[in-house]
């Protein structure tokens, strides 16, 4: 069933506008950008196969978003959430449809889950507490409390536990969840939650993460010499989890613009060449691509503000910043603990090269590898 595309208003879907003619992605198109020799490297994954469709009454809801692109000290974090929405509320408001449970203008006493924009969630002088209970209601209402970050990240990005050995603020490390909020809290909210799901037949279908601790990303960066390819990169692996995940049918991903990108369908034809990409709209504020497969049809759109109009995208954020927390607080106890009287860090430049600067005898002492904490710009 052919779906239409996500407009700029979140209460509304179909577009009207017709793409430029359905172009086979194995052929390419001429005027196709030259990239970096390496990024092909990167997304090594390319040449991904769209799987066949099952016949299906329902929709798959995919957002995608990250935290910490910016700063200097910490990991990227990128997730992606889904959520099985029946056919008929493919164009509804998730705010909307789960307002008995949802929100995205939180006030005190509220104690539905607040799903939003996580800059706007989150608060350093605040605390943890509001972020990590919105976050782990909604992994409670799917898998259940994850009692320490090893579950957590057993859940939503397995492959990383493997990596944490060779950093020396994250090896062995596994804090009891949750830091901050309430564990009674949270399975309170995560039970409306979950009623709220069954009434409305909706089902939150996953929640993966792609995790890059600073080793890790800055060989990555230094092999493609650009940040913004590392990234892109880490959504299109989140859409192959999902693809793999969720053989065929109506997939609609939302994913929050990146930097100053407008064009990602060469990216997409190099790497889903088995498909068929009709570019659907391109411009600084939004891009979109229908990708068809054998019985199988995708939606990709970036969106500026892409948090703000979709919730899967803004539990993406929330997510994502979660998990970037948790590391952070790691990589402070760990230094706090080396350096006597140490300010925490959220990593960020300013702050980041004071915290360097305070670190950098006992970092030299330790014979810690730069290139394995300080992040490549």
């Amino acid at each position: 069933m052919p779906v239409g595309a996500a407009t700029g208003c979140r209460r509304h879907g179909v577009l009207k506008q017709q793409g430029p003619p359905v172009r086979s992605a194995a052929a390419g198109s001429q005027g196709t950008p030259r990239f970096h020799s390496l990024e092909s490297a990167l997304l090594a994954f390319a040449e991904i196969p769209l799987h066949d469709a099952r016949v299906s009454d329902a929709v798959l809801i995919a957002g995608i978003d990250e935290a910490g692109y910016g700063p200097i000290l910490g990991p990227l974090v990128v997730t992606a959430t889904v959520f099985e929405v029946p056919i008929r509320f493919a164009d509804a408001s998730l705010w909307d449809l789960l307002s008995k449970s949802v929100t995205d203008e939180p006030v005190a006493r509220d104690g539905r889950v607040a799903i939003l924009d996580s800059k706007k969630l989150y608060k350093p002088k605040e605390g943890l507490a509001r972020l990590e209970r919105s976050v782990l209601a909604a992994v409670c209402a799917r898998h259940g409390l994850p009692a320490r970050l090893s579950r957590l990240l057993g859940l939503v990005c397995p492959d990383i536990l493997s990596k944490l050995a060779e950093y020396p603020w994250y090896r062995g490390v596994d804090p009891a969840l949750p830091l901050r909020a309430d564990s009674g809290s949270i399975r309170i909210a995560a039970g409306q939650l979950k009623r709220d799901l069954a009434a409305r037949s909706i089902r939150l279908a996953g929640v993966w993460s792609e995790v890059l601790p600073e080793g890790h990303y800055n060989r990555l960066v230094g092999g493609t010499r650009n940040k913004a390819v590392v990234l892109l990169g880490l959504t299109l692996r989140l859409i192959q989890r999902i693809g793999d995940a969720h053989r065929g049918g109506v997939i609609r991903f939302f994913v929050d613009k990146q930097g100053a990108r407008d064009r990602y369908g060469a990216v997409l034809m190099r790497s889903f060449s088995q498909g068929r990409l009709r570019v659907i709209h391109e411009d600084n504020e939004r891009s979109e691509y229908e990708l068809i497969g054998p019985r199988s049809e995708w939606r990709i759109s970036f969106h500026e503000s892409g948090e703000a109009r979709h919730l899967p995208v803004a539990l993406a954020s929330c997510v994502s910043k979660y998990v970037r927390e948790l590391f952070m607080s790691c990589f402070n106890e760990f230094w706090s603990g080396h350096v006597p009287g140490l300010a925490g860090t959220a990593g960020y430049y300013q702050d980041g090269l004071r915290f360097l600067k305070d670190i950098a005898p006992r970092m030299e002492e330790m014979g810690i590898d730069q290139a394995r904490l300080v992040r490549a710009r």
